[in-house]
């Protein structure tokens, strides 16, 4: 279970990296192929680059940047200037910023990160496996200066607010077609405890219906039972049910966490969605990095220590 695993990293103010390379294998969901992937240390300021082993002929390091999203059907897709791709790194995203993970190297032999359980828990596990090491080098974190939104004309929003400290979500679902979902709402603030014991264990989710139709664009071709919740009506078709009742939004949580983490820092502020998804959270972070009166970066150790000093004279 994932809340057996142990504290990994205490380095709040630090970059970090992985202790030793880890792989795995897995099903690509959308693209149906197997792919190995492997985790890999990297050095103080690389981020997160993912490495296609499998191309030889072009460029084949992309970086998970909110400015290289090429995608949002259904998953966030990377791609880099010759045109080379990675997708549904949302998870796996998610899970180095659960944890804090600065610098790391993705090595895939395929297009697309595997979706093991379609969590993040198996993620989680390989991330404790491997071990978190800290950097020589301090981390920053993007500090929200006013308010930054974006909605659609169907009515989903995404915003961002000012806070004193760390990232804290609220996420509303309304999925008034199926009884198994309806109307959720999940709130939390982002912790590494948070993530293992509630957001880390969320599976994707989709409807029986849409299944073809998905399939006939290209996408879910490695979706099944085993990697995702399948909703036909009003009934959940997984055998062993929900992990939790709110599973649905949480799983939407989790997705906008990964996403956020396409900034490269961690984030200073308040997130709320409602209704939303790939495509929305990235049109916010590209209007917030759009606008620089709207954010500042901040080293977390000097600014943590200002908030420390600043509360003590407030209760003197």
């Amino acid at each position: 279970m994932i809340a057996e695993i142990k504290t990994l990293s205490p380095y709040k103010h630090c970059e970090t990296t992985l202790q030793n390379a880890i792989p795995c294998t897995g099903i690509g969901l959308h693209g149906g192929q197997k792919v190995q992937m492997c985790l890999k240390p990297a050095p103080v300021g690389t981020g997160i680059v993912f490495r296609r082993t499998d191309v030889k002929d072009k460029d084949n390091l992309i970086p998970a940047s909110y400015a290289a999203v090429v995608d949002t059907r259904m998953c966030s897709c990377i791609g880099n200037h010759e045109g080379v791709t990675v997708s549904t790194i949302e998870h796996l995203m998610a899970a180095f910023a659960g944890f804090g993970l600065t610098n790391v190297f993705v090595e895939l032999d395929g297009p697309e990160v595997p979706v093991m359980d379609g969590s993040a828990k198996d993620f989680i596990t390989l991330i404790a496996c491997a071990g978190i090491v800290p950097q020589d080098a301090p981390k920053k974190a993007i500090k929200i200066l006013k308010e930054v939104s974006f909605e659609d004309d169907k009515g989903c929003s995404v915003c961002l607010y000012p806070a004193a400290e760390g990232l804290s979500i609220d996420f509303m679902i309304d999925f008034q077609q199926s009884r198994a979902i309806g109307r959720q709402e999940y709130s939390v603030k982002l912790s590494e405890q948070a993530f293992k014991d509630h957001i880390g264990y969320a599976r994707t989710f989709g409807f029986a219906q849409e299944v073809e139709l998905l399939r006939s664009m290209g996408l879910a071709k490695g979706g099944s039972l085993d990697n995702a919740v399948v909703v036909d009506g009003d009934v959940v078709l997984n055998t062993e049910g929900l992990r939790s009742d709110n599973e649905f939004v949480v799983h939407k949580t989790l997705d906008a966490v990964g996403d956020l983490y396409q900034l490269g820092m961690p984030i200073i502020g308040h997130f709320c969605g409602c209704k939303s998804g790939h495509y929305h959270t990235n049109m916010l972070l590209r209007k917030l990095m759009s606008d620089r009166t709207a954010y500042e970066i901040v080293d977390l150790d000097d600014y943590e220590e200002d908030l420390l000093q600043k509360n003590k004279r407030k209760s003197a």
